[in-house]
């Protein structure tokens, strides 16, 4: 069976690197028993080190919004040079 593919990266999700389910709308806003998907842990990490649960909430609730943050556009660009394995530090920096 192949790896899982984190749809913010589209790298493979190997079975040995941390992964993390993404709520889509947060649960403190709403989003309890909502949709999820599965990502990169780093890439999770990446999401809430760039937003608030608001925006997050409010205009960042696919995967597709996600893509075209400025914040999140580098940081896909950047990490798609990377293998699936690579793990790397976040900086918190919302808004």
């Amino acid at each position: 069976m192949s790896d899982p593919i984190c749809p913010l990266c589209e790298r493979p999700i190997p079975e040995d690197v941390p992964q993390s389910l993404h709520h889509l709308i947060p649960r403190s806003k709403g989003g309890k028993g909502g949709e999820t998907v599965l990502l990169h842990h780093q890439c999770h990490k990446e999401i809430h080190a760039a937003l608030s649960e608001g925006a997050l909430a409010r205009n960042f609730n696919t995967i597709e919004a996600l893509k075209v943050h400025p914040r999140l556009m580098r940081y896909i660009s950047w990490v798609a040079k990377r293998p699936a394995s690579f793990i790397s530090r976040t900086k918190v920096n919302r808004r």
